[in-house]
C-alpha cells in the first residue's frame, strides 16, 4: 500500500515541477524577446543620433508624435535619443536581474525534486 501511495506523491511533485517549468520558461523567453527588442531600440536611436551628427546645426529637424511631426532643434533630438539609450539600457539590466532569477527558480526546482525522489528512495 505504501506503493500507491510514494507514486502519487511523486506524480503529484512532477506536475507541479512540470508547471513551474514551463511558466518559468515561458518568461525566460519573455525576457529574452523583451532584451533583444531593447538592443534593437539602442542600435536604432544610435544610428539616428549619428546620422543627425553628420548634419548642419541649421538644417530644421522634426520629432514624430502621434501622427504629427514637431519642429525641434537638433540638440534636443541629440539630448532624446542618448536619453532614450540609457533608459534602454536600464531596462536590459534590470531584465537580465530577472532572467537570472528565473533560472536560479527553475535549477532551485529541479534540485528539490531530485532531494525529494533521493529521500522516497531510502524509504
Amino acid at each position: 500500500m505504501a506503493a500507491p501511495s510514494v507514486d502519487l506523491e511523486l506524480r503529484k511533485a512532477f506536475q507541479e515541477l512540470q508547471v513551474k517549468m514551463i511558466e518559468t520558461k515561458q518568461r525566460l523567453k519573455m525576457s529574452d524577446l523583451q532584451i533583444e527588442q531593447c538592443r534593437r531600440q539602442i542600435t536604432h536611436a544610435k544610428l539616428t543620433d549619428k546620422e543627425i551628427s553628420e548634419l548642419p546645426a541649421d538644417v530644421k529637424t522634426y520629432e514624430s508624435i502621434g501622427r504629427m511631426f514637431i519642429l525641434t532643434p537638433i540638440d534636443k533630438v541629440k539630448k532624446d535619443l542618448q536619453h532614450k539609450v540609457k533608459a534602454q539600457e536600464e531596462k536590459i539590466k534590470t531584465l537580465d536581474v530577472n532572467k537570472s532569477y528565473l533560472e536560479n527558480s527553475m535549477k532551485e526546482s529541479e534540485d528539490n525534486i531530485r532531494e525529494f525522489i533521493q529521500a522516497k528512495k531510502a524509504r
